[in-house]
């Protein structure tokens, strides 16, 4: 009887638990496992901005640079002395390639050894969102989890960038789990950036 307590008691622990720090778990299980949902080659990047915050149009997905959890802040893009498009970031520049002549765009496309890829993972867990109400649909979502957007782009010399976005998925009972953009301060948007440079 005592161990049926003790086993009872530890359900409805790690059940209370789950509901009051779901967020902060997933988060924490996010570090060692996420699952891959696709990946796909970059064949153009293209950044609207200013220099600092703006945005990357990678083919078809935009990706924001205004919102960011960083210690350093944010990166700045633009352009080096030999015309390619460049992300700087924390003392280091890495160059995604040189901007056509032809175009007003600051605009570039991986050379022909590059490897380049966007890739989307997910959350291996949930986290349940029973209590919230939307007032103005009836509608809100009954789990949520994060979904990393990871740019890699490795330059034939070796120079290496790696950036990730994380945004909140939304699962709702009608609808599913839904397209993930959506930003909570303190907790999403880019939060990392990891710039190597070239071999010698």
């Amino acid at each position: 009887m005592r161990k049926l307590l003790v086993v009872i008691l530890i359900i409805l622990g790690a059940t209370v638990l789950w509901l009051w720090r779901g967020r902060d778990l997933v988060t924490l299980a996010d570090r060692f496992k996420t699952i891959e949902a696709n990946s796909q080659p970059i064949t153009a990047i293209v950044y609207n901005g200013e220099g600092s915050g703006g945005s990357f149009q990678i083919d078809d997905v935009t990706l924001s640079l205004n919102e960011v959890q960083l210690s350093a802040g944010r990166p700045n893009v633009g352009t080096t002395l030999d015309g390619q498009l460049a992300l700087s970031y924390a003392g280091r520049v890495f160059a995604f390639g040189h901007i056509p002549v032809d175009t007003q765009q600051l605009r570039a496309t991986p050379d022909r050894e590059d490897a380049a890829t966007l890739s989307v993972t997910h959350s291996a867990l949930a986290w349940p969102n029973f209590f919230e109400v939307n007032y103005m649909t009836g509608n809100s979502p009954k789990w949520k989890r994060y979904i990393y957007r990871k740019l890699t782009w490795t330059k034939a010399n070796g120079a290496k960038l790696k950036m990730v976005w994380r945004y909140e998925q939304f699962f709702y009972a009608n609808d599913g789990w839904v397209q993930a953009f959506m930003t909570r301060p303190e907790t999403t948007g880019l939060i990392r950036v990891e710039i190597s440079n070239a071999s010698r």
